[in-house]
């Protein structure tokens, strides 16, 4: 018996038909993986299952157990046993683990909160989940990883036995990865329909029972993990066949644009340092890769290349020959840097702002008389970059927090791009976007490097690193530990290095 069925269900925007009657269906104790490029209606497919988007809004039907469901609200759909673990997390920092797991429900006893009873409740659910940490604990004092497993167990806690997970290792460390792979294995087990949401191929077909593509709005097959593979999903989310995932190029890079010697960057809270003495060199048109795991300095030591670190830095920094101080995000661009940050939500958009605005953010004077935007240019130059990277977006003034992840990456990329970088320098310019974004992202990248670009590239991805890097540098504890060209680097001796293994 399925444990959710919906059927034919179509939901529209004005002027984009987001879901196209869609089909889905999942059975009691089933991992089922709901794949798909950014924009391809995942999301909208949750939002109307999770009572975000209620009935009367959309079209189609809704069975939970073969009995039909007209969700009003969220409430409804958690009372009919739905839960949602968003890629955002939902939870209140300032709050217990145990006030987050019960909020707003509350056990209580003539108006007042039976404490005792919730925190011996919490502790119950946080065991189940595998956390051996105290309820009273605040949730702004553990990991991501940590707040991941407290949201599962929140899930539960609401005796959710259909649970939604999307993207739910975005920000895992691969031990936290494993914590959550078991954890879900466990509830298959006792009966719990999950739908896993995610890009990453491999964990799909480790823990999936089925998998269901989606594109463009409509559900294009439904397959049994056994009977398919990588290379058909990857075919049937993008429409067409992907002969290779990094295409790489074999460059001859020129001279060196940025030189980095004797670099400490020191911690903005704690008296250590969290770079020690880096050296490091990029040539004109070459991608250099930096590994390394959680923690090892990577994304500091760019933050403090860009100007936007608050830790003290030191040493020297070359551009083009001559020595610059950068002391400002402003510096840094007058230099010709540019940072695709890893947190573009937070630090790399104005959420609220149009495609159009966010895209000329760095470029201000060029399209600007006496502070003064000629708003033809900004029109023109937006729309080019739409057009060039194929953002999906119904036009320029959308504001940008609706857009999917790759298509707000894509105009992130669009605002540097204006500014005609010489140094390129991309944090973790994949996370969280679908096989088909990434792919343009990787041609764009070898696009720019062909146009003379040095580009840094950080990812957590080690086939990203290995197949799109010239050069790859690991980093380990603040120091950059080994070298390697592209035809030396393996996964093996680049976790080696990161690792300290001999």
């Amino acid at each position: 018996m399925y444990a959710l069925e919906m059927f034919e269900i179509t939901k529209e925007f004005p002027g984009v038909k987001a879901l196209d009657r869609v089909s889905f269906k999942v059975k009691k104790g089933e991992i089922h993986a709901l794949c798909g490029e950014n924009g391809a209606g995942k999301s909208t497919l949750m939002k109307v299952l999770s009572g975000l988007y209620p009935a009367g809004s959309y079209s189609g039907e809704i069975r939970i157990h073969g009995q039909t469901m007209r969700f009003r609200n969220i409430v409804d759909a958690e009372k009919a046993g739905i839960a949602i673990i968003h890629q955002e997390l939902a939870l209140v920092k300032e709050m217990t683990v145990g006030e987050n797991l019960f909020l707003g429900r509350e056990p209580k006893k003539f108006g007042v909160i039976q404490w005792d009873e919730l925190y011996y409740e919490a502790t119950r659910w946080l065991q189940k989940v595998g956390l051996n940490i105290s309820p009273q604990t605040k949730i702004q004092s553990l990991g991501i990883g940590q707040q991941q497993l407290v949201e599962i167990a929140k899930a539960l806690a609401k005796q959710a036995n259909i649970l939604i997970l999307d993207e739910p290792t975005a920000a895992l460390t691969e031990s936290e990865v494993e914590i959550l792979m078991s954890i879900l294995e466990q509830l298959r087990n006792e009966g719990v329909a999950c739908i896993y949401i995610s890009h990453k191929m491999p964990e799909v077909f480790r823990l999936a029972d089925s998998i269901t593509v989606l594109r463009d709005g409509k559900s294009i097959a439904t397959l049994s993990r056994k009977e398919t593979n990588e290379d058909q999903i990857v075919s049937l989310m993008v429409g067409r066949e992907l002969t290779e995932r990094y295409p790489y190029v074999a460059r001859k890079p020129k001279e060196v644009v940025l030189e980095v010697k004797n670099y400490s960057v020191w911690h903005k809270d704690k008296p250590v340092k969290v770079n020690d003495n880096v050296h490091l060199s990029v040539r004109k048109g070459e991608i250099i890769g930096i590994a390394g795991l959680m923690g090892a300095g990577r994304t500091e030591l760019v933050m403090s290349l860009f100007g936007a670190y608050e830790g003290k830095a030191e040493g020297s920094v070359q551009i083009n020959g001559k020595e610059v101080r950068i002391r400002s995000v402003q510096d840094a661009i007058r230099a010709g840097i540019a940072l695709v940050t890893e947190d573009r939500k937070r630090l790399g958009l104005v959420l609220g702002m149009d495609v159009k605005t966010n895209t000329t953010l760095a470029s201000l004077k060029e399209i600007s008389k006496f502070g003064i935007i000629n708003q033809n240019e900004e029109l023109k130059w937006s729309q080019k970059y739409v057009d060039e990277l194929k953002t999906k977006t119904s036009s320029i003034e959308t504001p940008v927090g609706t857009l999917s992840g790759g298509n707000q990456q894509k105009v992130v990329l669009a605002k540097w791009l204006m500014a005609k970088p010489k140094i390129l320098i991309l944090d973790e310019p994949t996370r969280g976007i679908d096989v088909g974004a990434k792919y343009e992202i990787y041609h764009l990248m070898n696009k720019l490097a062909q146009e003379g670009v040095a580009i840094i590239m950080i990812s957590s991805e080690l086939p990203e690193i290995l197949g799109m890097s010239d050069r790859i540098l690991v980093m380990r504890e603040g120091r950059i530990v080994r070298e390697f060209t592209h035809d030396q680097a393996t996964q093996e001796n680049i976790m080696m290095a990161a690792t300290g293994g001999k």
